[in-house]
């Protein structure tokens, strides 16, 4: 599990403050230990890692996943996003046609 999908995103988090190790601000090149609390703001959501275990090399991802312990609330449920249907600028008044499936999808 990743918090961050690139090195450049992560390190772009960590230059907004936007990571956090055991309450402080961190840089990228941050060194962690074991115990260490990392928060981070993913998306819109509070995740936070302690640290387990070290890794000197690369390693495969379900090895990376063991040390590490993910203690970020739960995600907030998925909420329904109603279609919104657009127009072209300049495509000028809607046909009656165009008016119907405008209602059609505001009813679902």
């Amino acid at each position: 599990m990743r918090l961050y999908k690139t090195r450049s995103l992560a390190a772009s988090a960590c230059r907004g403050g936007h990571v956090r190790i055991n309450g402080a601000s961190a840089k990228a090149a941050s060194a962690v230990k074991v115990g260490d609390r990392v928060e981070a703001r993913v998306a819109d959501r509070d995740r936070v890692i302690e640290v387990v275990r070290l890794i000197d090399k690369r390693v495969a991802a379900p090895v990376a996943a063991e040390c590490i312990v993910d203690h970020s609330p739960p995600a907030p449920p998925q909420e329904l996003v109603v279609p919104v249907f657009r127009r072209d600028v300049g495509a000028g008044r809607p046909t009656k046609k165009d008016r119907r499936s405008i209602d059609r999808l505001r009813r679902s």
